[in-house]
């Protein structure tokens, strides 16, 4: 009997391409749609999309590269693709737990030489419970936990060492954190309102988001130029810009009445209003953008209710 998986991988969007494996090229996927890999066998982990291609981590350790990018390559741990830079983190060259962070030019099929490798070490107390090794990503915050890789100069960026990180996201200009304790950081650039302070000003270093505080999230996402987390009771919040309906509310080109709301410099929260729906334990930036638009509507979270949770 084959061994039965926890769930099953979908593409959709603009698949101009071939960015998602069995969609075709010069396809637009309106709905999700099953991926279908060369080989049926191969058990899809992972899966980071830049805009014109996807990067697919197999359990066994396999990259598969999809779009405008193309190429494959064993012995991978973890990938993060970016339309600048594919960022694999692979097994280590040496003895010893430690992994290799290596960073390609996308066209490169991953042949040849990176264009910059580091080795990463495990942190103490960090490890893998089964085999004792670094505890991989996911990418783009390092196995240690204590610094991040970028898609522009410096690639290797620390983090402050009292900031214990449990995920980051990086959209095209902002970053988002999710520490150990549940909890929101953001910086970068803010014209879009996609940090969610409140403001279009930029943060240089991460800043506590004080609208979420008290409030355990289980997932963060950052598309373009806005952001999505995930409570631990399955509530989501997102902000940022909102030109093309990423926060499902109207939108230049897609409102029918006129009004249109262009962003939302806060948090709010997202609420179903025509069926009982389950728990969301993951998102997508991407992927919320089209699967929200027309069926869901907002709630704004009250301030009373927040201080309620401290």
């Amino acid at each position: 009997m084959a061994e039965e998986r926890p769930g099953s991988w979908f593409g959709f969007g603009f698949c101009g391409f071939g960015q998602a494996l069995g969609s075709g090229r010069g396809r637009q996927v309106l709905s999700p749609e099953p991926l279908r890999l060369p080989d049926a066998g191969t058990d899809i982990c992972g899966v980071s999309a830049a805009w014109s291609y996807t990067a697919f981590v197999s359990r066994a350790g396999r990259v598969l590269l999809s779009g405008s990018a193309g190429g494959a390559a064993d012995g991978c741990r973890d990938a993060w693709a970016s339309e600048t830079l594919l960022v694999v983190l692979r097994d280590g060259r040496g003895p010893g737990p430690g992994a290799e962070l290596q960073a390609w030019a996308p066209g490169s099929a991953l042949r040849g030489e990176p264009l910059w490798a580091q080795t990463v070490a495990p942190e103490a107390g960090r490890e893998d419970g089964a085999g004792g090794g670094t505890r991989a990503g996911p990418l783009p915050l390092l196995p240690c936990a204590r610094a991040y890789v970028s898609p522009r100069p410096p690639l290797y960026r620390p983090l402050a060492p009292e900031l214990r990180a449990r995920r980051l996201e990086l959209g095209a200009e902002h970053a988002l954190l999710l520490d150990e304790a549940g909890q929101v950081y953001s910086w970068g650039g803010g014209r879009h309102g996609q940090l969610g302070h409140g403001t279009l000003e930029a943060e240089l270093a991460p800043r506590l988001l004080e609208a979420l505080q008290g409030l355990r999230m289980a997932e963060v996402a950052a598309g373009g130029w806005h952001s999505v987390c995930v409570s631990e009771m399955g509530d989501i919040y997102i902000w940022g810009w909102n030109e093309s309906g990423q926060l499902a509310l109207p939108a230049r080109g897609l409102a029918e009445d006129g009004q249109t709301v262009a962003g939302e410099g806060h948090p709010r929260l997202l609420t179903r209003t025509v069926a009982e729906t389950p728990e969301h334990k993951q998102v997508s930036g991407r992927l919320l953008h089209r699967q929200i638009r027309g069926r869901w509507s907002w709630e704004r979270q009250r301030e009373t209710s927040m201080s309620d949770t401290h």
